[in-house]
């Protein structure tokens, strides 16, 4: 069974930093091609950042520049390091393995002074 937790969403001041966590189980996230999604009210999901199997990594235009995602195969967890934050940033963001239906449950990011 696969389970992707996410944790570290909270309420920030613009310009300020965050980190996200993506812990998986049931799927290595070493040979995954692993993504982070954000939605904001109204809006659909948007793709964030995805890393593949190999370590490459893609943004959006939007973030590019602020956020980095990165892996710690030993402790089979994908991070979303996000810096310089902006009220736009706000949004539930999730942990997803690409091409599949496995979702976590989402965390909440809000930038706000």
């Amino acid at each position: 069974q696969v389970q992707l937790v996410e944790s570290g969403g909270g309420l920030v001041q613009p310009g300020g930093s965050l980190r996200l966590s993506c812990a998986a189980s049931g799927i290595f996230v070493s040979i995954s091609t692993m993504g982070w999604y954000r939605q904001a009210p109204g809006e659909e999901r948007e793709l964030v950042a995805n890393m593949n199997s190999g370590g490459w990594t893609t943004y959006a235009d939007s973030v590019k520049g602020r956020f980095t995602i990165s892996r710690d195969n030993a402790k089979n967890t994908v991070y979303l390091q996000m810096n310089n934050l902006r009220p736009e940033d706000t949004a539930v963001y999730y942990c997803s393995v690409l091409r599949t239906n496995y979702w976590g449950q989402g965390t909440q990011v809000t930038v706000s002074s």
